[in-house]
């Protein structure tokens, strides 16, 4: 079976520049320059691609999803994220890993996990 990757996640926000500057401040993601209007992408150097809509007036604040980025250290994270504004909720510590849940300003789900560098036992 041919795989095909995933391309970009798109959140649908109300404030693209305020949710923008978030993911660029936190998680060094890149603005791409775009003349489209109510569309921001977002890329990270490792290639994921964050995609910010402009959110209908009905629409729910928050989707049903969760970004995970990949933190080797999640507790120098928190300190880091705290003192640019961002206070993630307590850490958890589960099968050799830790990880930290926090939302975005449109009230997404984001957490930071050490899953991905966990030693093999």
């Amino acid at each position: 079976m041919e795989t095909y990757p995933l391309a970009a996640v798109i959140l649908y926000v109300r404030d693209i520049s305020t949710v923008s500057r978030f993911y660029q401040q936190h998680f060094g993601f890149e603005a791409v320059p775009s003349a489209e209007p109510g569309w921001q992408e977002l890329k990270a150097p490792g290639g994921s691609t964050i995609a910010l809509h402009q959110a209908a007036k009905s629409q729910k604040r928050g989707a049903e999803i969760k970004l995970v980025f990949a933190v080797r250290d999640v507790a120098a994270f928190r300190t880091r994220a705290l003192r640019l504004g961002l206070k993630f909720g307590v850490m958890h510590e589960a099968h050799g890993f830790q990880f930290s849940n926090a939302r975005d300003p449109a009230g997404n789900s984001i957490s930071i996990s050490s899953r991905g560098f966990r030693t093999k036992a």
